[in-house]
């Protein structure tokens, strides 16, 4: 491929191709997050056919990976999380301490060590906040209390998820020094983490809402749209140049100061647009480091993944119902849509892969189950709240 179509080949196999497989799948009735990763299949090394360039397609997915935390930091409110704590808070903790558990036991069964056992397990415990927002709103349940609860529940994986991205590469570069420098290390590193984060809430809480109150008086919608970006990939490399910090940390927390400002929201539709395009696009550079066969050549693994996935989601999903106060056709909602994974799983399993923490083949192994559950999603909440409607059901929590 010639170096100077690389970038626009690169674009046009991309959004071309998820959006044919995206559609075929909403036909099919299953998420369009199964199309734009198979799209990443089609056009990876692991397929015949033409080959997009991997290590461009990555850089892309980086920019789709940044306006995701932007999204989900301009999205989180402690108020709202605070009042469905109760049931959000455990029932995200639960789901995840399942999944590494569980992971963990299938990993060391499998051949993994403990490390990359307890790194995949993390990895299933995590739902995708797409396709749950998704399956909430096409019933008209994002406002309900089973909305707040899931809305919750994400957001406490998220903010997890965070962390460990932040967390993940200071152990892995930790493991290879010596102990004393290690510690050292990792201590310098996360008080310049902690000075970022208090600097962006101190100064960044007075700067970027008078900043976006500027942009807003220009009349420009461009200016504007254009601002909220600067703002978003800026500090993202701040964060990461000046203080050591990720990338995906850095645009939380610009999400996270913007979130309280009275442009916030405005800031928010400005970027949904960018977000969705280049969310596409890391969709399908995970579905480039996909391996298909391994459906074929270890079947088993795969279903045991899936296996973890779907009991860490219905698990921790029968806790909740059991501490919180859903009626039955919300609580079969809720136990069908969360036994999945996807975008923070892909994430965190891409980045250990990078810092040699896992196995390109356990990182199939976790995008195949993640097609997999995605794929199931439908017919989960199909069963769940056909069981739900049973007269057998063990009846109304609350």
């Amino acid at each position: 491929m010639p170096h100077s179509d690389s970038l626009i080949l690169t674009l046009v196999a991309a959004f071309v191709l998820a959006f044919l497989f995206g559609l075929l799948a909403l036909r099919l009735k299953l998420s369009p997050l199964v199309g734009y990763l198979v799209a990443g299949v089609v056009v990876g090394p692991f397929t015949p056919g033409h080959v997009a360039d991997a290590h461009l397609a990555s850089q892309l997915a980086d920019v789709g990976v940044i306006l995701l935390m932007f999204g989900v930091g301009l999205h989180f409110s402690p108020k709202d999380l605070l009042a469905v704590s109760r049931s959000a808070v455990p029932g995200a903790a639960i789901q995840i301490a399942l999944g590494l558990g569980l992971g963990w036991a299938l990993g060391r069964a499998i051949g993994l060590t403990d490390g990359q056992g307890l790194l995949m397990g993390f990895s299933l415990g995590i739902a995708s906040s797409v396709v749950v927002l998704r399956t909430l709103e096409e019933r008209h349940e994002l406002k309900t209390d089973v909305g707040r609860i899931a809305i919750g529940w994400l957001v406490v994986q998220d903010l997890i998820a965070v962390g460990a991205l932040v967390m993940l590469p200071l152990m892995a570069e930790a493991g290879h020094a010596a102990l004393l420098t290690s510690i050292g290390e990792l201590g310098w590193r996360l008080l310049r983490i902690a000075i970022f984060v208090g600097l962006m809430l101190v100064v960044g809480g007075r700067v970027l809402p008078w900043l976006l109150v500027g942009l807003a008086h220009t009349r420009s919608r461009e200016l504007f749209t254009l601002g909220v970006l600067a703002i978003a990939l800026g500090i993202a490399w701040l964060a990461y140049a000046a203080f050591g910090a990720s990338f995906a940390l850095g645009a939380f927390v610009a999400g996270l100061v913007l979130n309280g400002s009275p442009l916030g929201h405005n800031a928010a539709e400005r970027s949904l647009p960018f977000r969705d395009a280049f969310a596409v696009l890391f969709f399908v550079s995970v579905g480039m480091v996909f391996d298909p066969l391994i459906l074929v050549r270890e079947p088993l693994a795969v279903l045991g993944v899936l296996a973890v996935v779907i009991a860490a989601g219905l698990a921790a999903t029968a806790a909740v119902a059991l501490m919180g106060h859903l009626d039955r056709a919300r609580g079969a909602l809720l136990a069908g849509a969360l036994p999945q994974i996807g975008e923070f799983s892909f994430l965190l399993a891409g980045l250990a892969v990078s810092l040699n923490a896992l196995t390109p083949n356990a990182h199939s192994l976790i995008v195949g189950a993640a097609i997999l559950s995605i794929a199931l999603n439908p017919l989960l909440v199909w069963a769940a709240r056909k069981i739900a409607s049973s007269p057998r059901w063990w009846g109304e929590v609350g």
